[in-house]
């Protein structure tokens, strides 16, 4: 670089997104969770023996909403029990919306907001992951399933009716059908798009997979994704409400406790911070190569080139073995220095 010159700036960088790669971490994640179901989910826990764990984290849940004075999801649940069309309705809710609207909403995302894409990606990604996690080492039974029968090698069964328990009414510690904590399994009673209690159904999914929930997390995800592509007014309305929707349908069909939505926000909240965090290091990594990128292109006088480190191993020994083939030639010419012929005084 010439003294004077104005320092060189780093090309323009485009995002570039390809679809396959994007499908290629989806799969990535299903097969990591996969694994994990595999080996601490429900159907493993239950071909061990009785899930007092995922029963007794339950416990822990109650005692902390207790605590606060929100231990209220049975008496929200019963109060639509009579209505079995609404119940029915959430029970597709629950079944379907997770999935297919966060995948609508990615696709939206790809194609419509690609200068965000990244970061938005990274924070699912980062959320999903902190699940995971959650899921595994804190294996959490839903309260639907507190009263149904423990496993068994008869039937299909993730319940919790065998263990004891010192928060069941009465004095009897062991559900004996008059001591539950009354929640029902909607699914398994008033039907859906499938049964949690089937084999087929059984063997893909983990019954405490509860804490945090993806339910929540991603719906939050979902509403402040698509929230600049909207215009109209009852659209941003019904985005905002999405979540709280999701919250509702978690309580009332049982599945998650109210504490388990307030665990999946953290966990958005968390992969937010780390979604956006990787994305700027990555930015800022790319920015650097692409400033070298010019330097180096302003010394060759060529057109800009990726940085590459053989290419930089390459000026250093040009410039090292210049210097090593101009210090004999220098000596040689060197007028204050005496030729070979030189006469002697």
């Amino acid at each position: 670089m010439t003294e004077g010159s104005a320092s060189p700036e780093a090309l323009p960088r485009v995002h570039r997104l390809y679809w396959w790669k994007e499908a290629a971490i989806v799969i990535a994640f299903y097969v990591v969770y996969s694994w994990i179901r595999n080996r601490f989910g429900s159907n493993q826990i239950a071909k061990d023996g009785v899930p007092e764990a995922a029963f007794h984290n339950a416990e822990r849940i109650i005692q902390m909403e207790r605590a606060v004075g929100l231990f209220h999801e049975e008496s929200i649940q019963e109060l639509f029990l009579a209505q079995r069309w609404f119940i029915q309705f959430w029970n597709v809710y629950y079944g379907t919306a997770h999935f297919f609207v966060t995948l609508a909403v990615f696709i939206l995302l790809f194609f419509k907001r690609k200068d965000v894409f990244p970061q938005w990606r990274n924070t699912l990604a980062a959320m999903t992951a902190l699940a995971i996690i959650g899921f595994a080492f804190f294996p959490l039974m839903p309260p639907r399933l507190l009263d149904q029968p423990c496993p068994s090698a008869e039937s299909v069964e993730f319940g919790g009716a065998c263990v004891e328990s010192s928060l069941r009414p009465g004095k009897e510690q062991i559900f004996d059908g008059s001591n539950g904590f009354g929640f029902v399994d909607t699914l398994s009673v008033y039907g859906g798009p499938w049964r949690f209690d089937s084999e087929e159904v059984a063997s893909i999914s983990n019954q405490y997979a509860a804490m945090p929930s993806l339910h929540i997390g991603w719906s939050v995800w979902c509403a402040l994704a698509v929230w600049p592509l909207l215009r109209r007014r009852w659209t941003r309305v019904a985005v905002l409400l999405y979540p709280l929707a999701t919250l509702f349908c978690i309580i009332v069909t049982a599945n998650h406790f109210w504490l388990d939505g307030a665990g999946g926000l953290l966990a958005f909240m968390v992969g937010a911070l780390l979604g956006w965090g990787l994305h700027r290091w990555n930015q800022n990594r790319l920015d650097r190569r692409d400033m070298l990128n010019a330097m180096l292109s302003e010394r060759s006088g060529g057109t800009p080139q990726r940085f590459r480190l053989s290419s930089v191993a390459s000026e250093i020994f040009d410039d090292v073995q210049g210097e090593a083939d101009e210090s004999p030639a220098s000596s040689l010419t060197d007028p204050s220095l005496p030729g070979p012929d030189a006469p002697s005084e």
